[in-house]
């Protein structure tokens, strides 16, 4: 029984931390566009960062041997 006297208030405690934190996320607009990034993971162009190859002594040699331009 005297285990609830220590319970009772760390779970009320633990509960209005997660209150505060909740309504600390809707004041800052954490919830505004809930739909924007679903749709612009799913419809963006291929804008992102373009990957290039990274030319290791046997592919330049290759390349030097076919005439290509090194980077």
């Amino acid at each position: 029984m005297i285990d609830f006297f220590f319970l009772v208030p760390i779970a009320i405690g633990m509960g209005l931390v997660g209150l505060a934190s909740f309504m600390w996320t809707l004041k800052n607009g954490q919830y505004d566009d809930l739909e924007g990034a679903a749709q612009r993971i799913l419809f963006e162009g291929n804008e992102g960062p373009v990957l290039e190859k990274h030319r290791t002594p046997s592919t330049a040699i290759k390349a030097d041997a076919e005439g290509s331009e090194s980077p």
